[in-house]
């Protein structure tokens, strides 16, 4: 993509953000590390990134796989999703997750 910037102003603004991005993910180790106890307040929210990430992730490719929301039964890879989730839900095994959800997608795309 053709830009009006020179190519010191476009590396300097990748150095830019670079550092910064490195300044505040050091500042959160730097203090942990300085913190004994994290607050139960903090714990308790942090358990919450893990699930909120892996969802940012992976829910625009089953709603939206073609780039539009498709939320009708033609959209194999949702429903395989939902079909996963229900085992994730139901064994709390990721092997038995994946498996699942891979088979019904399989079967939904070339059997079905």
């Amino acid at each position: 993509m053709p830009t009006d910037y020179d190519a010191t102003t476009v590396w300097g603004v990748i150095l830019v953000a670079g550092v910064l991005t490195f300044t505040i993910r050091a500042s959160f180790i730097y203090l942990f590390g300085r913190i004994d106890n994290v607050p139960p307040l903090a714990e308790r929210a942090l358990d919450y990134v893990p699930p909120a990430v892996f969802a940012a992730l992976v829910l625009p490719d089953l709603v939206a796989p073609t780039g539009t929301v498709q939320l009708s039964m033609a959209n194999e890879q949702l429903i395989a999703g939902l079909v996963a989730a229900g085992v994730a839900w139901y064994t709390e095994n990721v092997f038995a997750t994946i498996v699942v959800g891979m088979g019904v997608l399989w079967l939904l795309r070339f059997v079905v």
